[in-house]
């Protein structure tokens, strides 16, 4: 990675993320869309699904999306040239 990154700057450009995301994997994107970027340190972004938690029944894809998590990684690699670890909070 050329320069530090912030969570703005990922937060500036997750629409982009997201879009690449389900051009290659919608099942990945129907996991993640609804996530909240919570924070970053450098090397891994907390992702926050608490809001989606709020909803009674299939809104609860954590077991998915630990098994999805390799395609958003790759998405935001495409995108933002990063290469980072996702933490679920």
């Amino acid at each position: 990675m050329a320069a530090q990154i912030s969570l703005a700057d990922i937060r500036s450009r997750w629409n982009e993320v997201l879009d690449h995301l389900e051009r290659q994997d919608r099942i990945a994107w129907i996991a993640y869309f609804d996530a909240r970027l919570a924070g970053f340190d450098g090397e891994k972004l907390s992702l926050d699904f608490s809001d989606s938690r709020k909803f009674s029944g299939g809104h609860e894809y954590s077991p998915t999306r630990e098994k999805l998590q390799n395609a958003l990684i790759a998405s935001i690699k495409s995108v933002l040239d990063l290469e980072i670890m996702i933490e679920e909070i």
